[in-house]
């Protein structure tokens, strides 16, 4: 049988952008990065936390591993290597920040297209109830969306979660 896929969004779940300025999470560490588009004068600060790096692989046991980021195949060259992470294939984004769905988040309906009928957990801290009925609707397989606090991060709980879903199928 094949694996479920587990789609991974970066700002939010892996980098905790929204927690207080001053106050790194702890485990985390902070890195400094200029990707492809960023145009600030400073490098984007972004915090990571390298124990996600081997929770994530844990779960490469039961998952397919899949970049669901506006970071897109960058994520290999920025957020991967401090994470211990392999290179991961991504998802090539038909157009970011787009017009959606009926008040879904923009990517997913190209999440959808991306499973073609596989089973998925995907991990975002732009999750919403519109996104779960308009998943629920219109993808046959089973899914699990992850909404994760862009304040906090993973948390213990959601690897758990994460887990036990890809246990139970």
């Amino acid at each position: 049988m094949t694996k479920p896929l587990l789609l991974i969004d970066v700002d939010g779940p892996l980098n905790p952008y929204a927690a207080q300025r001053e106050r790194r999470p702890e485990g985390y560490t902070t890195h400094r990065m200029r990707p492809t588009g960023w145009s600030g004068t400073k490098p984007l600060r972004v915090w990571l936390n390298p124990a996600h790096g081997d929770e994530l692989l844990a779960l490469a046991e039961a998952y397919e591993l899949v970049w669901a980021t506006t970071w897109k195949g960058e994520a290999n060259d920025w957020i991967g290597p401090p994470l211990g992470l392999p290179e991961l294939p991504f998802i090539d984004w038909p157009q970011m920040h787009g017009k959606a769905p009926r008040g879904t988040f923009w990517k997913t309906q190209y999440i959808l297209e991306y499973a073609a009928g596989r089973p998925f957990a995907w991990m975002d801290d732009d999750i919403t109830a519109y996104d779960h009925e308009y998943v629920e609707r219109n993808h046959l397989a089973a899914a699990l969306l992850l909404g994760v606090d862009p304040r906090l991060g993973l948390l213990r709980p959601d690897f758990d979660a994460l887990a036990e879903w890809a246990a139970a199928l």
